[in-house]
Order: structure tokens, then C-alpha cells, then sequence
């Protein structure tokens, strides 16, 4: 373990649908990894507060969680946006477990084959972290920055992802 980091066995994640039990777990997360510790005024966090009515009442929007050792350490949604555009939101991960590889991406992955599956044609995001993972996870996923604008004194970064121009996959016989 370099620079006591803590390591994780990255088979022994649980990824899954978000459960009403987990509610809990989630507003932690969400708290925990806000900026500064603070809500900004401009997210209200209504949809943690209620997620089924946020991400589970429509088929092409939806909440994960990933459960490490019985413990909730992940998570992220996908609202619509638009009609063929998805927006990836709420993407967390415990502050213990930011640096272990494998969580943020094994989340992301989900949220785009998730998309993909119902037929969007483009993915945002945006984000207030200039750099570190969040951004190193972006780029692994081929997401553009589209522009940054400041919100309350804080710049807000936005991407998006085109899946049109992905190559499809053969469909099979």
C-alpha cells in the first residue's frame, strides 16, 4: 500500500440499483463530497432527497450505487435532459475510497451503457474540480469540455459526450 492509500479487491464491488434502504448511505455521500462542505444555492439537492421520483419513475433515467463490504461507496444518476440528451449526475465516491482505482469508473461505465441502451445521443455532465481524478476519469471516458462558467463565485465545468459518433457494436443474428 503506497503512501497509505487504501487498496480494495475490485471483484468484491457490488454494483446495483438503488434501493429505498439506501438513502441514508446516499445523502452521506452527497454531503461528504460537496465542495467546501457546503451546498451551493443553486442545487437544491431535491433529487437525493427524493431519488424513486428523481431516477426510478421513468425508464430512461436511473440511480446506482456501488456497495463495497456491506458498505454503500458509490454512486451516480442519470437524468434526461433532453429527449436524446442524458445528463450524468451525482457521481460520488467515499472520500476514503477516491483514490482507489476502479469505483468512479466502474460507475460511469454503468450510466453510459445505460444510456446508450435507450438510445441517447449525447451525454453531459458538469463539475466544479479543475483537476485530479474527476477530470483524468473524464477524459478516459473521451467526454469534450464544453466551456466553464462561474456560478457564485466558482467556476463550473461542462462536458458532454457524443454517442453517435461512437462505432456501434454488430447487433447479433
Amino acid at each position: 500500500m503506497s503512501q497509505g492509500l487504501p487498496t480494495i479487491d475490485i471483484d468484491a464491488l457490488l454494483l446495483r440499483e438503488y434501493h429505498a434502504e439506501d438513502h441514508d448511505a446516499v445523502r452521506q455521500l452527497y454531503t461528504g463530497g460537496l465542495l467546501a462542505g457546503h451546498i451551493p444555492a443553486s442545487d437544491t439537492g431535491a433529487d437525493i432527497e427524493n431519488i424513486a421520483e428523481a431516477y426510478l419513475e421513468s425508464d430512461r433515467t436511473g440511480f446506482w450505487i456501488v456497495e463495497y463490504d456491506g458498505r454503500v461507496v458509490g454512486m451516480i444518476g442519470v437524468a434526461e435532459d433532453e429527449t436524446d440528451i442524458a445528463e450524468v449526475r451525482r457521481l460520488r465516491v467515499a472520500a476514503d475510497l477516491q483514490h482507489a482505482s476502479g469505483i468512479a469508473a466502474r460507475l460511469m461505465e454503468a450510466a453510459l451503457t445505460f444510456c446508450r441502451h435507450h438510445g441517447y445521443l449525447k451525454v453531459r455532465l458538469d463539475t466544479r474540480l479543475e483537476r485530479g481524478p474527476a477530470m483524468e476519469l473524464f477524459e478516459r471516458f473521451a467526454f469534450q469540455h464544453h466551456r466553464s462558467r462561474n456560478v457564485q463565485g466558482k467556476e463550473l465545468h461542462e462536458f458532454y459526450l457524443d454517442l453517435y459518433r461512437e462505432p456501434k457494436a454488430e447487433q447479433p443474428n
